[in-house]
């Protein structure tokens, strides 16, 4: 008997949705870890010289690790891995598994080499402007150094994430950057004093982390069935598939975090610091980023992969319509809540030790500038993911070609008159200029893909951001917020705005009638309903 349609899809829908509770929760705990970290690392060590370098140096591996893993390999890998599964055996995925491991162990070994020997080419080419000061410059190159081994590392776990996210499980790899967060928390408060530059701990941590990462996989993969081991035979017709998928990527997969990295660059000719509050502003934009957007945008790749493989695409287009206003209810209160809070937001979370009043207001400009960005950061991801699912990579790499474009020329534009601020507001907007180029490619592919009720809740979305809005800015008026006042009194303050502005967006939408708030509210009684049921046969 055929299944019905309406109902298929909204099964489809609600695994999506549980996939995505799953990894944002999961990236929620990693995130505040990660806030942890970042409260230790301004407290102990402030924005200034050290901190500029270290960030630097970590942003070179990093941004390399979700180049050539997160960004290509993870969306390259999915489909076609997914492909095998469905299509043909799990015999034949899991020897394409260990040729992929294979190759890529190589291939990181080489990179990692390579990272080392030529540090202080690559830190000259990243950050031109820290070369007239030799002290930054040579404290960069070693940290940049010592920490390159992390891409080798992290690397191999979102090979990992790209295996078990295929088999539908999403809990591992997604708690994996809690390890992380630890051992550099670790590291800064036990190792800090061990160095004559304290800095060196937290080098140490990450690297730890990362195998650490690693490590963790490990047992989840074999009991599922997935035993990597070394194949050098690279004769697995799906290895070339990938290849194909990956050989365009390095720009168009990783947008933003090129993006970011020109921020850098250029952050390094403007004053001391202005690479520090780029970073502390972008930590927090990746908060609901990461627990919603890229939540989303993993849980949906699987999906859209099966969609496409059996050329589904009335199916395939519902679900992008349903990811995209799943994203949008999310990051368009978040934005709206940042730019009114961003101040209090900072304050609390780093404005404590070395990190002071001023160092607060200006983080808070470029989180302004980043945050009216959020809404297309996470878009993005969904996007690509449609494209990737299709095996299409040459299109996103093209529509980022021209996003890189507008963020040079809007940065170079803006940097002299809002300095650090304007290079956030230029990632902003190369990133929406990013998703609606990908969005009028992705229709002109597969047909138009948002329909009336799209614009509906997007529209219900935004009023109730709105409603959410003015109640933050009655609170923190009303209450009298004072950056220099005490710590409990600020922390009080934003405690009552988050949690009142929380609520206004709930009771709008309710009122509103959102479809998104109605699911989810729908989710939660069945889960407290089949809770209650266990809990009476207990």
């Amino acid at each position: 008997m055929e299944q019905n349609p309406r109902h298929t899809h909204e099964k489809d829908k609600a695994r999506v949705i549980k996939a995505a509770g799953i990894v944002g929760f999961a990236t929620l705990l990693s995130r505040i870890f990660g806030f942890i970290r970042d409260m230790v690392v301004a407290a102990f060590f402030g924005a200034g010289m050290a901190t500029d370098a270290f960030f630097v140096a970590f942003r070179i591996p990093n941004l390399l690790r979700r180049i050539l893993a997160e960004g290509d390999l993870t969306m390259s890998f999915v489909p076609v891995f997914t492909e095998y599964l469905k299509k043909r055996s799990r015999e034949e995925a899991l020897d394409l598994a260990d040729q992929v491991f294979t190759l890529l162990a190589i291939v990181l070994t080489l990179v990692t080499v390579a990272g080392i020997v030529f540090s202080p080419v690559i830190v000259t080419l990243i950050a031109p402007g820290f070369t007239a000061e030799p002290e930054k410059f040579g404290l960069t190159v070693f940290l940049n150094r010592f920490m390159f081994p992390y891409i080798f590392f992290i690397s191999l776990v979102a090979l990992a994430m790209g295996i078990l996210n295929s088999l539908r499980h999403f809990a591992a790899p997604a708690l994996a950057p809690v390890v992380l967060n630890l051992s550099m928390i670790g590291a800064a408060l036990l190792l800090k004093d061990y160095f004559e530059e304290p800095i060196i701990a937290l080098a140490i941590g990450v690297v730890i982390g990362g195998f650490m990462q690693l490590a963790m996989q490990i047992p989840i993969l074999v009991r599922m069935g997935v035993r990597l081991r070394f194949n050098f035979h690279f004769d697995h017709p799906g290895i070339r598939r990938i290849g194909m998928l990956m050989l365009p990527a390095f720009v168009g997969s990783a947008v933003y975090q090129i993006n970011i990295f020109i921020s850098t660059l250029l952050a390094s000719y403007l004053p001391g610091g202005s690479v520090s509050y780029l970073y502390y502003a972008d930590r927090i934009v990746e908060l609901p980023l990461g627990i919603f957007g890229i939540a989303v945008g993993t849980a949906t790749l699987p999906s859209f992969s099966e969609h496409a493989a059996r050329e589904d695409y009335e199916k395939l287009k519902k679900m992008i319509s349903f990811s995209l206003r799943l994203i949008l209810f999310v990051t368009i209160p978040a934005m709206a809540a940042i730019i009114v809070l961003r101040v209090p937001i900072i304050s609390v979370l780093f404005q404590r030790g070395e990190f002071g009043i001023s160092s607060t207001v200006l983080t808070a400009q470029a989180l302004l500038f980043y945050a009216v960005g959020l809404w297309a950061f996470s878009g993005v991801r969904v996007t690509v993911s449609a494209f990737y699912s299709l095996q299409d990579s040459k299109t996103p790499v093209k529509v980022a070609v021209v996003a890189l474009l507008v963020n040079v020329f809007m940065s170079m534009a803006l940097m002299v008159p809002l300095k650090h601020g304007g290079l956030a507001l230029a990632v902003s907007i190369s990133s929406a200029v990013n998703i609606v180029l990908l969005h009028l490619m992705l229709a002109r592919k597969i047909g138009r893909i948002l329909e009336r009720d799209f614009y509906l809740s997007v529209g219900r979305t935004i009023l109730s951001s709105a409603f959410m809005s003015a109640v933050l800015l009655g609170i923190v008026y009303l209450m009298g917020w004072d950056t220099a006042g005490p710590f409990r009194e600020r922390c009080f303050i934003l405690f009552v705005a988050i949690t009142a502005g929380l609520a206004t967006f709930a009771a709008s939408s309710i009122l509103l009638k959102s479809t998104e708030m109605t699911a989810l509210a729908d989710m939660i009684r069945r889960r407290l309903a089949r809770g209650g049921g266990n809990a009476g046969r207990q």
